[in-house]
C-alpha cells in the first residue's frame, strides 16, 4: 500500500519539489521519517497522529514509512504535515488516491486537524508554476487559507485554500462541485500604496533636490548634518518618490517577504523600509543562520534600507554591505548548504559630521579635535563610501526659517517627475543610471 504526494522544500529562495512516499506494511506498529529530515520534520509524526485522530479518521496500526525525496535536501518546518497525513489516508484506504497527484500540498497541522500559515507559500507557488510552464496538464496548489492571498499572486496559478484536513478531504471524496474547494482569487489594492508626504519637510530644497536625483537613477545616498535637520524625516520619505514597481519587481518583494513571515496582501507593490538599529549584527544585516533566512538586505529588496547613525555601526558590519551594493544578491554558504538571495536595495544613510554632531554649526557649539573628527569619520571605509553614490550636507534650519518657510512640494508632484525621468532612463538604456557600466556612461 504505496500513496505518492508532492510538496516543496525551501532552500533560499528557491522551492524545489519534494515527493512525499507514504508506505504502510505489516509489521510492529511504528512511524518512521526518512529522507533527511530536520527537528520541526521528526515532530510532525506527533501532530499528523493527533490530528487523523482528532479529525475522527483511523490511524493505521502498521508501520508506516515515509520518504521525503530528493534524500540529500534538506526538510524543514511543519510544510509537510498535510502530504504526510494525506498520503497516510491514501494509503490505507481512507479517502480515493485518483486525483492526488495533480495537487501539491503544504501546510501545518494543529492537534485538532486545522491548517496553520506556513512561510514561503509565494515562492513555493512561483516555483510551481515555473516548473509547469510548457507541460501538459495543469497542476494546483492546495495551502492553509491564511496562504492563500500571496500565494495567488502568481499569475495563473491554481490556488485551493483549505481550513482544516477534512475541508481538503471532502475535496477529494465529493460528487458535486459544490463541495469542492474553490479556486482562490487575490484581492488586491488598486489604489498607489500611502506613504509620508514631503510636504511636511520645511526648507531642506537642496536636499530634496538631490533625494529626488537619487530616486530617479536609483542611487545611494549618505546625508551629513547636525542632530535635528531632518534626515530620518527625509528618509523616511523617501519612498513615497521612487518610481512605482513593476508586477515583476512587486513579486520579487513579496516573495521576500513571505520567507520570512512578513507580507501582506495589503502591502502589494509598496516600497519597504527596513531601518535596522545601529547594534545589528552582520547575520542581521544580510541573513545567515542554521536554516539560511533573509536579513534586512533582503528584506529592503527593491525598496530601502536607512542606515542611521553610519559610523554607530560595527565596523565589521558595515563591510558585509560591500558586495550586495555591486551585484544586487547575498549568497550565504554553511557546510550542509548554501542560499542565496536578491538584495537590490537602494541605500540611504545617515550621520553627523563629529561625535558631538555640531561640526560647522552656526552656534558653535563643537568642542572636538581634527584628531577627534578624523577618527569618527573613518570609521566608515574608503571602499564603502567608493560605493555611495551621493553624498550631501543637510544643513541646520534657524526657528525664523521654520516659521516662514511655506510648506513644500507633496510627494506626488515630486514623484511624476521622478517617474518621466525614469522612463526616459528606459528607453534610452533599458536600466536606471546607476547600474550603466563606464562603457554605457560614454554611450550614452
Amino acid at each position: 500500500m504505496l500513496a505518492v504526494l508532492k510538496s516543496r522544500a525551501l532552500s533560499g529562495m528557491q522551492a524545489p519539489q519534494v515527493t512525499v512516499e507514504v508506505h504502510l506494511a505489516n509489521g510492529l506498529p511504528a512511524f518512521t521519517i526518512v529522507g533527511l529530515p530536520e527537528t520541526e520534520v521528526k515532530e510532525s509524526k506527533d501532530r499528523v497522529r493527533a490530528a487523523l485522530q482528532n479529525a475522527r479518521f483511523e490511524f493505521p496500526n502498521q508501520r508506516i514509512t515515509v520518504n521525503l525525496a530528493p534524500a540529500d535536501l534538506p526538510k524543514e518546518s511543519g510544510r509537510f504535515d498535510l502530504p504526510i497525513a494525506l498520503g497516510i489516508l491514501a494509503a490505507s484506504g481512507q479517502i480515493p488516491a485518483d486525483e492526488l497527484g495533480k495537487y501539491e500540498f503544504a501546510g501545518e497541522l494543529s492537534l485538532s486537524g486545522e491548517l496553520r500559515p506556513i512561510r514561503g507559500a509565494l515562492a513555493m507557488t512561483f516555483a510551481m508554476h515555473e516548473g509547469n510552464l510548457g507541460q501538459t496538464g495543469d497542476c494546483a496548489f492546495i495551502l492553509p487559507t491564511q496562504n492563500a492571498d500571496e500565494a495567488a499572486l502568481v499569475q495563473d496559478a491554481k490556488i485551493y485554500p483549505a481550513a482544516s484536513l477534512l475541508d481538503v478531504c471532502a475535496h477529494f471524496c465529493a460528487r458535486d462541485a459544490d463541495q469542492r474547494l474553490q479556486q482562490h482569487r487575490p484581492q488586491l489594492e488598486k489604489q498607489r500604496p500611502h506613504y509620508a508626504d514631503f510636504a511636511d519637510v520645511k526648507g531642506q530644497q537642496s536636499a530634496k533636490r538631490a533625494l529626488e536625483v537619487a530616486a530617479a537613477g536609483a542611487h545611494s545616498v549618505l546625508m551629513i548634518g547636525p542632530p535635528g535637520t531632518g534626515k530620518t524625516m527625509l528618509a523616511s520619505r523617501f519612498a513615497g518618490i521612487l518610481p512605482s514597481m513593476t508586477d515583476r519587481e512587486a513579486l520579487e518583494s513579496a516573495a521576500v517577504q513571505s520567507l520570512a513571515n512578513g507580507f501582506k496582501a495589503s502591502q502589494w507593490k509598496q516600497r519597504t523600509f527596513r531601518s535596522p538599529h545601529h547594534t545589528a549584527s552582520g547575520v542581521a544585516l544580510v541573513g545567515g543562520g542554521g536554516t539560511p533566512r533573509p536579513g534586512e538586505i533582503s528584506l529592503a529588496h527593491r525598496g530601502i534600507l536607512f542606515l542611521d547613525e553610519l559610523p554607530e555601526f560595527d565596523r565589521r558590519v558595515l563591510e558585509v554591505l560591500r558586495e550586495p551594493l555591486e551585484s544586487g544578491q547575498i549568497t550565504i554558504s554553511r557546510a550542509a548548504r548554501q542560499a542565496d538571495f536578491p538584495a537590490r536595495f537602494q541605500l540611504i544613510a545617515a550621520m553627523n559630521p563629529c561625535p558631538c554632531g555640531y561640526l560647522g554649526h552656526a552656534s558653535g557649539k563643537c568642542r572636538c579635535s581634527a584628531e577627534v573628527v578624523a577618527r569618527y569619520q573613518d570609521k566608515i571605509s574608503g571602499p564603502l563610501l567608493d560605493r555611495i553614490d551621493m553624498q550631501i550636507q543637510v544643513g541646520a534650519i534657524t526657528q525664523d526659517e521654520l516659521v516662514q518657510t511655506a510648506q513644500g512640494e507633496a510627494s506626488s508632484v515630486i514623484a511624476a517627475r521622478v517617474e518621466t525621468a525614469f522612463q526616459r532612463q528606459l528607453a534610452r538604456q533599458n536600466k536606471a543610471n546607476n547600474l550603466l557600466s563606464s562603457r554605457e556612461i560614454d554611450e550614452h
